[in-house]
């Protein structure tokens, strides 16, 4: 939506009188904070930005994308799940927002859910031919398998995510053990985390499955490899996610599509202003990659995150709301 633009003739008192019906028509909102740290963060962050920018009274609700969207769809509550991860259930969306129950406002990660396979950027660099799988698979030696250095490993996340499934699968699509690769069981997120920093911190090869937006890459800074071949959707869903499949074909990670969901009946109330500042909200993978670094290591809530980064990062947070509200933003931190 267009924001409300006040004309150079108004008088203060017109320009004030304006900026508390908005308050009026926000009034209480409800804000689902995600059970991961990039979705607590911005919640936190909504609930600074409409509490003290556009005099809402808003507060937060924990939750998870399944119940949260689920409830949004059939119940209209709560009012704003900041960063909804739609294809994780594209039907309960299609129809919530067929049905006029929720309403889609802009994506607060443009980048997208990002996973595949990465290597580090020190050996990107050193090695500026590899930049697919087909590529890392050429060159075993680069990514040395600590029980076998006479074979490269791929190291694969633990059991019970899509994104180990997925990796497994496409392990046998590429033929990586044809080329010499084993593919190690983690075992867990933090053997996953501490593969990629032990390798790291050695300057060592490293290859394997991770996601961004995430507090580690904001440490550590990955490259993603490409597939080198398209992303075939239909055969995603038959094989490349079904772990007992036989047959799986090489194909690109499609990123996950990420957008902020808006109960319909708070969309009709919030007025322009706070619509057109949640259309408008949205930051790099690599600016959430560092702010979730920083909370990681100063041990920091989502609530310390929202307020660091309002701190830290005024030249990008300001073209998101009116000039009134960074005002009383500013005046607030």
């Amino acid at each position: 939506m267009k924001k409300l633009l006040a004309s150079t003739c108004l008088t203060f008192g017109l320009i004030g009188g304006a900026s508390f019906a908005g308050a009026a028509e926000c009034g209480s909102v409800t804000i689902a904070s995600m059970n991961w740290q990039s979705a607590e963060v911005l919640s936190n962050l909504d609930k600074f930005i409409l509490n003290e920018g556009y005099g809402c009274s808003a507060d937060i609700t924990v939750g998870d994308t399944v119940p949260t969207i689920t409830s949004m769809a059939e119940k209209g509550q709560p009012d704003i799940a900041p960063e909804a991860w739609i294809d994780l259930l594209p039907d309960v969306v299609k129809k919530g927002t067929d049905e006029g129950r929720i309403v889609q406002v802009g994506s607060p990660l443009p980048d997208g859910g990002v996973q595949g396979w990465w290597i580090p950027k020190y050996l990107a660099d050193a090695h500026p031919d590899i930049k697919t799988i087909g590529d890392v698979l050429k060159h075993p030696e680069l990514f040395p398998d600590p029980e076998d250095p006479k074979k490269g490993a791929i190291f694969n996340g633990p059991q019970g995510w899509g994104g180990t499934v997925v990796t497994t699968q496409l392990f046998k699509a590429f033929e990586a053990e044809k080329a010499g690769f084993t593919l190690v069981d983690t075992g867990s997120a933090a053997g996953l985390d501490g593969s990629i920093s032990k390798a790291y911190e050695r300057k060592e090869g490293w290859v394997g499955y991770y996601w961004a937006p995430t507090a580690l890459l904001g440490k550590y800074e990955m490259v993603k490899l490409e597939a080198g071949v398209p992303n075939d959707a239909a055969e995603w869903k038959r094989c490349n996610t079904v772990a007992d499949c036989p047959d799986p074909k090489p194909n690109a990670w499609p990123v996950d599509k990420i957008v902020t969901l808006v109960a319909k009946p708070f969309s009709e109330k919030a007025g322009p202003e706070v619509m057109d500042y949640l259309a408008k909200r949205s930051w790099s993978n690599e600016t959430v990659n560092k702010l979730m670094a920083w909370m990681t290591d100063n041990q920091a809530t989502g609530e310390d995150g929202a307020k660091h980064f309002l701190e830290e990062n005024k030249d990008i947070w300001t073209k998101w709301v009116s000039p009134e509200a960074a005002k009383k933003i500013e005046a607030a931190l």
